[in-house]
């Protein structure tokens, strides 16, 4: 299991050419306001040693030369430096802060734009959830990494060489007691980075999880509380949430422990510093202002040390995450942007399958050397058993998937040679799982054809039979469907589907059992709007209750990959096939509706 986690979650990447690739890719875009950020970084590290080194003269003045115009004078500078670094504190950190947001959006929209040049294969062997972690984590991580570099750089380092200079101007003896802890600190730190980076792996992948629980046990709500899973469910997020919770403070204590160090070092390097001062203070003249300098000078810079120590510890736990991201967006993407291919060009909308052979993996052949014609303006059924490859068919037409060998024309144009787009364009899709987006039953409706005018709408809405129970809601058409349209019923739901594919106005109609999973009186409305949507229209249909398709212009039966029957209804039944046995059971087991005319 560890070594498929590592295979899985492993970085490609040194982590610091991850570094500068990140500084070079991102940050770069940004260098003016990055500038603008070192800059006033900079003013704010000159008043943080001007306030170190202006502390030690008004002690000069107060208890050596005794002057109190002199001291009123020096505590007005302190006040003015101190001023001047407020404004520059809040002028780099609010500056820093746009280019982070600037940053994460930028990543999110360009994981979601490549998440949307993937084909379904691509998504059917991952979890939606870690795309979530990978969208909000992984961008969050990139500003990280970037804020903690300009930070340890503009901040940190730039206040350490000046409060260093001052410690250097009052005492370079004394300087020297505060460098001696540098050399074991490092050592020390250096052990600690490579168990941060595992526990930062783990971090994510339990998080994942935690997404992937919390994410199916919301959808799947109905399930949960018919099976009575509640407990299991609560059991499956309790062992992902206590992995997570150990995980944590695993990382916390690991990366906690150079604290301990750098307090102890630190420790003994101020008394060491203390002894010394006090010994020139009163054994050796100097003034105590240059001693108060120093040791001010000294605990200011004791922070950005302490911080620039764990630089590459901080690094490390956040690189993971910005690699979790950055490894979706450099993957080749497995349905590029086809646009630069013809556009498909369509006079009868005649679609022909030839010889066409797929695979969803080697050696497991879904649809065998397939062939059929379905003609301009008719209904082409597919029937069969399940899993015979029916919904395969669709998804090709609708380059979901390509083809493993054979091709598929329109109007004797191979789809593969047209962009998807356009191919796409000419046709509309219902399938059994119907899928409305968060919003109102108009926007839903509108998604067929975005910039639909509001009697388009209703036009569609009307002819699928939706129009009135629309309006029976108290906010008619903007009535919100709900979280995958929870609020409407399978039939209100199936029909609000149809309106979608008939605003859009497509040439080809691709039914996938649209009724398959209604009751008889929703059924009844449903087959009524898909009346509508096939008139004049190429349509092909896969239907599981065979009365539906009685009046189709031809009935393919869809068995391991291959045709097995063909014909009109009532052809097949006379030659008492497959067909026949399968109408009969059903019409034995079912009460059967009137047949509608052209329906699937």
């Amino acid at each position: 299991m560890a070594k498929i986690t590592r295979k899985v979650t492993d970085d490609p990447y040194g982590a610091w050419a991850l570094i500068r690739r990140l500084v070079a890719e991102q940050a770069v875009t940004y260098w003016r306001r990055y500038l603008l950020a070192f800059l006033l970084m900079a003013v704010s590290a000159a008043t943080t040693a001007g306030a170190a080194y202006m502390l030690g003269e008004v002690i000069n003045q107060a208890y050596v030369d005794k002057s109190i115009e002199r001291i009123a004078l020096f505590s007005g500078f302190v006040v003015v430096i101190f001023l001047i670094k407020g404004a520059s504190t809040y002028g780099h950190t609010v500056i820093l802060s746009k280019i982070s947001n600037a940053i994460v959006a930028n990543n999110q929209r360009r994981l979601f734009a490549k998440l949307m040049n993937e084909s379904i294969g691509f998504f059917s062997e991952r979890h939606s959830s870690e795309f979530l972690q990978r969208l909000t984590a992984g961008a969050n991580s990139v500003t990280q990494v970037l804020s903690l570099l300009i930070n340890a750089v503009g901040r940190d380092l730039l206040s350490l060489i000046a409060l260093v200079g001052v410690m250097v101007m009052q005492d370079p003896y004394m300087a020297l007691f505060g460098f001696l802890v540098a050399p074991p600190a490092m050592l020390v730190l250096r052990k600690l980075v490579r168990r941060i980076k595992g526990l930062a792996r783990n971090q994510f992948t339990g998080t994942t999880e935690i997404l992937e629980v919390m994410q199916e046990s919301l959808q799947g709500i109905r399930t949960v509380k018919a099976f009575t899973l509640e407990q299991t469910m609560q059991q499956r997020m309790e062992a992902s949430i206590t992995a997570v919770e150990q995980n944590a403070n695993r990382m916390a204590r690991v990366s906690s422990r150079s604290s301990p160090l750098m307090e102890t070092l630190g420790g003994f390097a101020i008394a060491a510093s203390l002894m010394y001062g006090g010994y020139r203070v009163v054994a050796m003249g100097a003034t105590p202002g240059q001693f108060f300098s120093f040791v001010t000078a000294f605990l200011l810079a004791y922070e950005p040390a302490k911080r620039l120590a764990r630089l590459n510890i901080d690094l490390n736990s956040q690189i993971i995450g910005a690699h979790t991201l950055l490894e979706i967006v450099d993957s080749p993407a497995s349905e590029p942007n086809d646009d630069h291919k013809p556009a498909l060009k369509l006079t009868d909308a005649r679609v022909e399958l030839q010889d066409v052979t797929f695979r969803y993996r080697p050696n497991e052949v879904v649809l065998n050397r397939m062939s059929f014609v379905a003609e301009p303006g008719k209904v082409t059924a597919l029937v069969g058993p399940s899993g015979g490859g029916k919904s395969t068919v669709l998804a090709l037409l609708l380059r979901l998937y390509e083809v493993s060998e054979g091709d598929i024309t329109i109007d004797g144009q191979s789809i593969g040679q047209v962009s998807r787009r356009s191919l796409r364009g000419q046709t509309a899709y219902v399938g059994q799982d119907v899928y409305l987006f968060r919003g109102t039953i108009r926007e839903n409706i509108a998604f067929g054809k975005p910039g639909a005018t509001e009697d388009e709408i209703v036009a569609a809405a009307k002819a699928a039979s939706a129009h009135d129970f629309i309006l029976g809601f108290p906010l008619g058409y903007e009535t919100p469907v709900g979280e995958h349209g929870a609020q409407l019923s399978g039939g209100q739901r199936q029909r609000i589907a149809i309106a979608r594919a008939l605003v859009k106005n497509a040439p080809i109609i691709l039914l996938d059992e649209a009724t398959a999973a209604l009751d008889s009186e929703s059924e009844k409305s449903v087959q009524e709007a898909i009346e509508h949507l096939c008139q004049n229209r190429t349509t092909i249909v896969i239907a599981h209750r065979l009365h539906t398709i009685m009046h189709a212009d031809a009935i393919l039966v869809v068995e391991g990959g291959e045709i097995v029957e063909r014909g009109r209804h009532d052809d097949l039944l006379r030659r008492g096939g497959r067909y026949a046995s399968f109408f009969r059971l059903q019409h034995r087991d079912a009460s059967p509706l009137a047949p509608l005319d052209a329906s699937a």
